[in-house]
């Protein structure tokens, strides 16, 4: 799982609030850690192989939206190997990761290992954050046809700067003035925290507005190819709806827990006593989150291949060969379907006025179909009769 209180454990002089999760049952909250991040990471990985008896996704041949949701797993597998490793050594070595409570040690060890690993998952995730928002902020600028696979480049640079620079940041902040005397009181951790938290935020507040428009932007496009709006371009616009609604779901799902967690330690905090009776519940609400929270967290990568893709299927194809994209072939089809010969008579600047509407054609197919990727749904099949599929 990913929390900031994975970094403030490694102070010695932690804050009561940090040692009371972390010392819950640490082997059997590491032990769920290790189940969930495993079966996430096994499933992400099957999920994106590719199957026998499928064709490829319908990706455009220059998609950066396709680009962005393959690095989303990415960073999600990533990050379950980062949770895997540390639960596995949290679990084999008890004594090792008993030296990090002693004060004015010599071996280092111990404090390189909780300070790395807890940097790791908090890097990972957080690029994770950032590439969600690349990509719904992608999505809008292809339906508004402002972007195209060079932007990628610019993605890479907002992705990892600011995961790297926020990350180090708050570290540095936590960890002064060094890390075996950390500074007494929450207020040196608040700016660690909100480093943390602030990707997190952004994708649950800005994703949906941008997702809200690009909704409204497809229906426009839909709307413009003829002036009407059939059956088959409303099932395709509820498509791409319902395909933002399931990133948000999952979103929401796996680390909602960690905003009311760290809502409630963050209270304990302000007390004077956190063992006091009448914060009882606040301190079982707190300790429930934090299980939950290992389990959520890890599975972000495989239930958001589900609502990428949907299931692709048990059935995987090792043979390495090149697929053809399907998207290409229809293209290419329905160009030879809609190739007639010209007239002799044809005045020039009618030709001209067909080649640029074939372009608009082709340019709003791209968009449509790097929003619509990916679905293998029985509705999907309709759709592919829709005229949006078949270049006007």
């Amino acid at each position: 799982m990913a929390s900031p209180r994975l970094e403030t454990y490694c102070c010695p002089n932690r804050d009561a609030a940090t040692q009371l999760v972390m010392n819950f049952q640490p082997e059997v909250f590491s032990g769920v850690c290790i189940g969930s991040a495993s079966i996430s990471l096994v499933l992400t990985i099957l999920q994106l192989l590719p199957k026998k008896g499928q064709s490829a996704r319908k990706v455009p041949k220059a998609s950066s939206s396709s680009t962005i949701l393959l690095l989303i797993s990415i960073c999600d597998i990533l990050g379950a190997l980062g949770i895997i490793f540390r639960s596995s050594v949290w679990i084999g070595f008890p004594g090792f990761i008993a030296n990090i409570s002693v004060v004015n040690r010599t071996d280092m060890w111990p404090s390189a290992f909780c300070v790395g690993s807890a940097m790791w998952i908090q890097l990972l995730y957080s690029a994770g954050f950032w590439w969600l928002f690349c990509y719904a902020v992608d999505s809008y600028l292809v339906v508004r046809r402002s972007a195209g696979l060079s932007t990628i480049v610019l993605y890479h640079m907002m992705t990892w700067g600011l995961a790297v620079m926020l990350c180090v940041e708050g570290i540095a902040l936590l960890y002064y003035p060094s890390l075996s005397s950390c500074e007494n009181g929450v207020e040196h951790a608040i700016p660690h925290y909100i480093t943390t938290y602030a990707p997190l935020l952004l994708v649950l507040v800005v994703n949906p507005i941008l997702f809200r428009r690009t909704v409204s932007a497809v229906a426009s496009l839909l709307k413009g190819r003829q002036g009407i709006y059939t059956e088959n371009e409303r099932r395709l616009g509820t498509e791409i709806q319902i395909r933002f609604f399931k990133i948000m779901l999952v979103f929401i799902i796996c680390w909602s827990c960690n905003i009311i967690n760290e809502s409630l330690l963050f209270y304990l905090e302000m007390q004077p006593d956190i063992n006091e009776m009448p914060l009882k519940n606040i301190r079982s609400a707190a300790l429930i989150t934090w299980i939950i929270m290992g389990v959520l967290n890890p599975m972000q990568g495989f239930l958001f291949t589900l609502a990428f893709y949907g299931w692709t299927g048990w059935r995987v194809d090792l043979k390495w060969r090149k697929r053809e994209i399907p998207w290409e072939s229809l293209s290419s089809s329905t160009a030879g379907e809609n190739t007639y010969p010209s007239p002799v008579n044809y005045q020039s600047n009618i030709h001209d006025s067909k080649k640029i509407s074939t372009t608009d054609s082709q340019q709003t197919d791209e968009a449509i179909s790097m929003l619509s990727e990916g679905n293998t749904s029985g509705d999907d099949r309709v759709t592919r009769s829709s005229p949006i599929y078949q270049g006007w």
